[in-house]
């Protein structure tokens, strides 16, 4: 069976194939200090000498994929030119679930399409979507596994 994905089925097939030197993800979260001295962090990740030779891909995250480096670069096309492929980290992060028991679910499906054009726009060609299902003593309730599926 072959599921298409549109206009850009070409394009994705050719950015899985070639993501096979190993994706990093490194990067660190707006809550994590000062914005001069995470884009000086992003900035020496990106720049790192020989890093296309080790890495095919680079999850960013939202902030990220707009930022440049301290030199006035995007980050994208730094990354781009070291033949390394942008990528994007879509999920909103975690929030509580209601219901009897205590749970957390992946926030982020509402506005999805909107923002992955935006991000393709931008200079992104895959992305990453992650999710938890917490598993309390009574077990996980049937709302968090469906949520989390």
């Amino acid at each position: 069976m072959v599921v298409r994905a549109g206009a850009y089925d070409d394009e994705l097939i050719k950015t899985a194939g070639g993501l096979g030197d190993g994706r990093v993800e490194r990067d660190v979260r707006e809550e994590a200090g000062v914005d001069r001295n995470r884009q000086a962090y992003r900035t020496l990740l990106v720049t790192a000498a020989g890093l296309g030779q080790y890495i095919s891909g680079a999850i960013l995250f939202e902030e990220t994929l707009y930022q440049s480096t301290v030199d006035g670069r995007r980050i994208v096309d730094v990354l781009a030119e070291q033949g390394i492929v942008p990528g994007i980290k879509v999920d909103k992060g975690l929030v509580p679930l209601a219901g009897p028991i205590p749970s957390l679910w992946c926030q982020g499906l509402d506005g999805l399409a909107t923002r992955e054009a935006a991000y393709y726009q931008q200079g992104a060609r895959f992305a990453e979507w992650r999710t938890v299902v917490s598993i309390p003593n009574a077990g996980p309730s049937a709302l968090a596994v469906k949520e989390a599926a």
